[in-house]
């Protein structure tokens, strides 16, 4: 069978067949040619093999899954396995999914490990039933002493015992305990502060003290930490935490040469830590690290520190590095960065050379990559839920840690809406690895050689030997390094270090705050009319409709022959390749100016905007997620923990008709939707002005004759786009696009509302007055095309004019927010329907007219239905 054959749709059954069909998506896979006849094989045969070499095993307490290698040993590119998809689907589709398809939400909950009840409760309760009560605890405590110590309780737990304020007292501790060195009430109900107080305050030699998780701490203020230190000098560690106080006793509990079987006594021996080698400070809240105790003379051996999770700003970075100098056999440090010893990783190996190793990194691997942070302990991103959340919502929030993507092409198009889809039990319990030992691609298999037959697999294979035992894991971020922002692109599946990039975006905060151009001075004209030497008409060569059918003015002409046309009015981009083939001249003039895609791209308009004016009120906070990822999670690091709104909608750079476009607060999702192309993420607008309850935007139509001086018209005529389903933010309508989109012109149910109905029926609605409203919107629409040719002249030709569509938006305060601004946009609305203006003297303006008062104002310098901005 030829692969021709193939292709016409008979069924492919040899190798060969096999290869010529599918020839570019084994290259795409980067699967060893080795292993592609192995692979025909097994997607002939739907051979799924994996069981007999891989086994599943529950890890993170079962809120996750690894795969282990059970076979004795499996070679490099010795094999390949299929993985079959268990869930494939579009974004918009897949909360109905879940609701819809039989077993589909219970079978990704069991994948994803969110389908266990959180029956902590009832476990609390039964172990409860088992524990001692207070007064159990002491006397137990009083016999342990006895029996195998000097008859001195040091150390006392009383936690989760349920004690109150009066059931303390009752206890008597300091008469029973006066050498008590640490006492922990942990998880108690202990609200009054004053009792409190007064009682510890008794503990004189007290080094430790706990009352974590306990009422009196929500009710208290630093008045209460102060009077307790006052009251306990000797007092080390407080809630936790290294008081100013802390020294030898405090260190030696992180190193676990003090604990309950070693308290010390009251007198401390000579050099206690001398012995230690491993030192864990980590979130002690500590200040000040220069520290008699702290000190290579106390710990002459240590060799491994973790200071991550303090502030540590009482010291400089010199005088700490000048302290960790001193530790001559310290080889690992663990630190955050940025933090207490600067941002650069590279600078705190070539200050610290003992070191070899940094936050579990292998320190030539740092200073060969020049990479300034640095972190391989990164905690598990793990799902999180409540026990009355339904599966669905579940498996919604928790599907980003598992999806994978990708998007169908045939020779004529690439498809918009990319697919995303959940591997097997098997294929999603591969971890991340930043050194893999196995790889996964998908693979569009073709049995009967074209598109229509195809069958979508994952195969993954060994990429290093494996033994019997190894964990398989993959590269979540395959072929993806730090020039395309790896480190914070693994946020999606790992906390990283929060305080890098909230300072990443404070940075862009006050860069962005420290911007503000001069507005322009509006001008008079400059721009001549265009007219013919012999004074015929202008000939109109274009490819809108529209304009075939309604530019009837006697001053134009529309010819079939670009070269032949004086003005040119098409939907497609004009570039130097294009007049080449074309047979376009510099005398001809073009519906489109040269670096106009400083506004009509998205991430363009924004940067444009930003470095021209900062952060202006009418541009919600947005970021290039292909350049400021950090920021954007910085940005939203600080939301989340400030309590405030984290809704965002990203949106494809260049594409229309929200293709493509997402609303969502889950930031794992926001990383991992980079993976269908580059786009904004952009604060969403979650308190929207509404009409009769529903959300709607507003389309306004600019006229450009000349970037400089410049000289911009708005258009009598502009539409209003209402959404079909009233506004929701309940987190499923978050997947209707009928709920919180507006564009419905195609194929979906347009509710069209003549303009001033909807002016007359808003104001009434919401008291409020339009001209005020246009007024700001008028000035918005002003200051983004004065942005443009402030920061871009080179935008200005004597040759080129221009039509764009500004789409605008009300918030609750019915203030204008830019959405996005449109080349050429889609006028059908306004040639089909009359109108009235809403501003001036409220002429008629027929739909029929529209385009011969656009090129009129643009090329005969009109102003019949446009006012001058």
């Amino acid at each position: 069978m030829s692969a021709t054959n193939a292709s016409n749709g008979s069924r492919i059954e040899t190798y060969e067949d096999f290869v010529k069909v599918h020839d570019l998506l084994l290259a795409a896979s980067g699967l060893p040619q080795s292993l592609h006849f192995k692979l025909f094989q097994k997607l002939t045969s739907e051979t799924f093999d994996g069981g007999a070499h891989f086994q599943i095993e529950p890890c993170e307490e079962g809120r996750q899954r690894r795969l282990l290698l059970t076979s004795e040993t499996m070679a490099k590119d010795s094999n390949v396995f299929l993985v079959d998809h268990a869930w494939t689907f579009r974004l918009p589709d897949a909360y109905k999914l879940l609701q819809e398809v039989p077993g589909l939400v219970q079978r990704m909950a069991a994948l994803m490990c969110v389908d266990v009840e959180d029956d902590g409760g009832s476990e609390q309760a039964a172990e409860s039933g088992g524990k001692m009560t207070a007064e159990e605890v002491l006397e137990s405590e009083i016999r342990n002493a006895k029996e195998t110590g000097d008859g001195f309780v040091r150390w006392l737990e009383l936690e989760e015992l349920g004690l109150d304020d009066a059931t303390f007292l009752s206890l008597n501790l300091s008469t029973k305990f006066p050498d008590l060195l640490a006492l922990s009430l942990c998880g108690n109900k202990l609200e009054n502060q004053e009792k409190l107080v007064e009682e510890v305050t008794k503990f004189k030699n007290l080094k430790a003290l706990w009352l974590n998780n306990n009422p009196v701490l929500e009710k208290s203020d630093c008045g209460m930490e102060d009077t307790i230190l006052q009251g306990c000098p000797k007092l080390e560690i407080y809630n936790s935490r290294f008081t100013h106080n802390f020294g030898v006793w405090a260190l030696g509990f992180c190193a676990d040469v003090y604990g309950k079987d070693n308290p010390a006594s009251s007198h401390q021996g000579n050099l206690p830590l001398q012995s230690v080698t491993s030192l864990d400070l980590s979130n002690r809240g500590i200040h000040n690290l220069i520290n008699k105790a702290f000190s290579p003379f106390e710990m002459p051996n240590l060799s491994y520190l973790n200071i991550r999770g303090n502030l540590i700003e009482e010291n400089s970075v010199s005088d700490l590095f000048g302290l960790l100098k001193a530790f001559y056999c310290l080889q690992s440090l663990e630190v955050d960065i940025p933090g207490p010893l600067g941002d650069s990783a590279v600078e705190i190996l070539e200050s610290l050379p003992t070191l070899s190793s940094l936050n579990g990194v292998d320190a030539s691997k740092i200073l060969e990559s020049e990479k300034h942070i640095v972190d391989s302990m990164l905690q598990l991103r793990l799902p999180e839920w409540t026990a009355e959340e339904p599966l669905a919502d579940r498996v919604l929030n928790a599907m980003w840690l598992y999806l994978m993507t990708y998007r169908l092409a045939d020779e004529e198009k690439l498809d918009e809406n990319p697919v995303w889809y959940v591997m097997d039990e098997l294929g999603s319990a591969l971890r991340h690895s930043d050194e893999p030992n196995f790889r996964v691609a998908p693979f569009l298999f073709m049995p009967e050689g074209k598109l229509a037959s195809a069958v979508s697999f994952s195969i993954f294979w060994p990429t290093q030997n494996v033994k019997r035992g190894d964990e398989c894991t993959r590269d979540y971020l395959f072929g993806i390094g730090e020039d395309k922002q790896r480190s914070a692109r693994l946020t999606a599946w790992f906390y990283t270090p929060q305080k890098y990039f909230i300072q990443e975006y404070e940075k862009h905060l006050n860069k962005l705050q420290s911007k503000r151009l001069p507005s322009l001075s509006i001008k008079s004209s400059a721009t001549t009319v265009v007219h013919r030497s012999d004074g015929s008409a202008l000939c109109v060569y274009t490819d809108i409709p529209q304009i075939e059918e309604f530019l009837t003015r006697p001053e134009f002409v529309i010819t079939n022959e670009p070269k032949d046309a004086d003005i040119i009015w098409t939907s497609m981009q004009i570039d130097e390749e294009v007049k080449k083939a074309v047979g376009i001249t510099d005398q001809q003039y073009i519906n489109q100016f040269p670096f106009e895609a400083c506004l009509v791209m998205k991430h363009h308009l924004a940067d444009t905007i930003q470095k021209a004016q900062g952060s202006p009120g009418w541009l919600q906070p947005t970021y290039n997620l292909e350049t400021h990822l950090s920021q954007l999670i910085g940005d939203y690091c600080l939301r989340k923990r400030d309590g405030l709104n984290n809704l965002w909608i990203l949106k494809p750079w260049n594409m229309a008709r929200t293709i493509d476009t997402t609303v969502t607060d889950n930031l794992s999702a926001i990383i991992r939707l980079m993976e269908t192309g580059p786009k904004i993420c952009q604060k969403y607008i979650e308190h929207p002005a509404l009409f009769q309850g529903k959300k709607f935007d507003l389309r306004y139509i600019v006229l450009v004759r000349s970037i400089n001086p410049l000289e911009i018209f708005l258009a009598d005529v502009f539409w209003v786009r209402l959404a079909n389903n009233p506004y929701s933010l309940e987190k499923h309508s978050l997947f209707e696009y009928e709920t919180h989109f507006t564009v419905m012109n195609y194929g979906r149910r347009l509710n069209h509302m003549n303009t001033p109905e909807f002016v007359r029926e808003f104001e009434k609605e919401h008291q409020v007055k339009w001209l005020d409203i246009h007024q700001r919107v008028k000035s918005m629409i002003r200051s983004v095309f004065e942005s443009a040719a402030s920061l871009h002249p080179e935008m200005h030709d004597p040759k080129s004019r221009a039509m764009y569509g500004v789409d605008v938006m009300l918030d609750a305060s019915f203030q204008p927010k830019l959405l996005e601004v449109t080349y050429c946009p889609d006028c059908m609305r306004a040639c089909k329907y009359d109108t009235k203006a809403i501003c001036g003297g409220g002429e008629t303006v027929r739909g029929p007219d529209f385009f011969n008062f656009v090129l009129g104002c643009l090329f005969l310098n009109e102003t019949i239905h446009v006012c001058q901005l």
